[in-house]
């Protein structure tokens, strides 16, 4: 970690020389590439999920609890693999998320009873979207990849991993128009249903990558000395000491996520559904609108990188997702379904875009032997007050109230911006101890 004095600005963010993909291990590449595989399916299933629970005759509050109860178990999950994998690697866990991926996608695809498809969504993570990440083991990735790559490059290198899950889901986006052509020769709901298969594939691609990567939990680098009996008492005061600071920003971090989540739960996981709602529209238009929002999202995640070394990944952070709550809040206000498309596309590059520098920035703020608790608090104290953000939207849709959501959401990510500035400002990721 790396703060600058009170009252002074952050230091400037040293710059890595070569591109971002050069400087990191052949690991973290792989993991970077299962993203990208992962992310088709997950784009998918953002677009139609809702819809195809709709097809179901489903309720509003119905597909908002599906959605919400997909949240919860995602974060009990991460509450417990993300500590867990400082210990015993990440490799294994991430493996075994992938072929429970591939299970629940493939039961959706053959079935649509309630009793199995609730388990699988739930379990799958179906419709939430994660920008290609892997659901509850999120932060297992992160620290991985932080494991791997040089601290004044991790900013770039996030971006580029958010980049490619982005592009991946607009190509998933893309093909959730396919239903509408299939629907010539089969039934809605099994036009529907056979995406279902994309996330099957992304997730036999994502096994594939990751079941070659080298991983290994965090210890003393070899060769290392051991220390003598005075040295190990100032160390373990020092590391004391150390812990105290990371426990104090970590606690922060927590209270400005929930904010963050209970704001996105309210209205991203919904606007499939909200655009059926609003102006009518399907599949056919509905995924291409969605595959340019994440387009954008990439196109804002190279940005936000660029950015974050030249005035530091805060005051980027703060910029651009300030831009994203003017246009979030003109969204519903459109009349017309392309103008709300257009504003919430040119939303997700100044928001989504910039989750590359915050995961960056949150691996730095802990030491090396920590980042899986760090990521893990990161992905809970977002994903706990996400999980209740789509039930509450989804009653808010369901009493007519169209506009309502994305108020409350404003409201809320304004005051996470405010802390956000206030608790973090002098955290340097460029400068963390690796």
């Amino acid at each position: 970690m790396h703060a600058a004095a009170p009252g002074q600005p952050p230091a400037q963010v040293p710059r890595a020389a070569g591109s971002a993909w050069a400087q990191i291990s052949p690991a973290a590449r792989r993991i970077i590439l299962a993203r990208a595989a992962r992310s088709v399916g997950q784009g998918a299933l953002v677009a139609t999920f809702t819809l195809y629970l709709h097809a179901l005759h489903w309720t509003a509050p119905q597909i908002g609890a599906v959605l919400s109860a997909g949240l919860f178990v995602g974060a009990a999950l991460t509450l417990w693999i993300g500590p867990l994998s400082d210990r015993l690697g990440r490799r294994q866990f991430l493996l075994a998320y992938e072929v429970v991926l591939a299970g629940c996608a493939g039961v959706a695809c053959v079935a649509s009873t309630p009793w199995l498809l609730v388990p699988a969504a739930v379990l799958g993570g179906f419709g939430r979207g994660a920008n290609g990440a892997a659901g509850p083991f999120g932060p297992l990735e992160q620290s991985w990849l932080a494991r791997g790559t040089p601290p004044a490059a991790r900013a770039r290198v996030f971006s580029l991993n958010s980049t490619l899950g982005m592009l991946g889901m607009a190509l998933g986006a893309m093909l959730a128009a396919a239903p509408h052509w299939l629907a010539a020769t089969l039934p809605p709901q099994w036009a529907l249903r056979s995406l279902f298969v994309l996330p099957l594939l992304g997730s036999a691609a994502g096994f594939w990558l990751l079941l070659r990567a080298d991983d290994a939990p965090w210890a003393q680098p070899p060769g290392a000395a051991p220390p003598s009996a005075c040295a190990t008492a100032e160390t373990a005061a020092a590391m004391q000491a150390r812990h105290t600071r990371e426990n104090i920003l970590l606690w922060q971090l927590a209270g400005v996520n929930a904010l963050n989540g209970l704001g996105i739960g309210m209205v991203a996981p919904l606007m499939a559904y909200w655009y059926l709602l609003r102006y009518g529209h399907g599949p056919a238009s509905i995924g291409p609108a969605l595959a340019a929002s994440f387009v954008c999202a990439a196109l804002g995640a190279q940005l936000a990188g660029w950015l974050a070394q030249r005035v530091g990944a805060v005051p980027a952070v703060v910029a651009m997702r300030s831009a994203g709550l003017v246009l979030l809040l003109l969204t519903p206000l459109s009349p017309v379904f392309w103008a709300a498309a257009g504003l919430y596309a040119l939303r997700a590059a100044a928001n989504q875009g910039t989750m590359g520098v915050r995961q960056a920035l949150t691996v730095s703020l802990t030491g090396a032997d920590r980042r899986g608790l760090a990521a893990t608090v990161n992905n809970v104290s977002i994903q706990i007050p996400r999980a209740i953000g789509p039930l509450l939207g989804a009653l808010l849709l369901h009493q007519g109230w169209l506009v309502a959501p994305f108020v409350a959401a404003v409201g809320l990510q304004a005051a996470y911006l405010l802390l956000y500035r206030r608790f973090f400002r002098g955290i340097d990721p460029g400068a963390a101890a690796s």
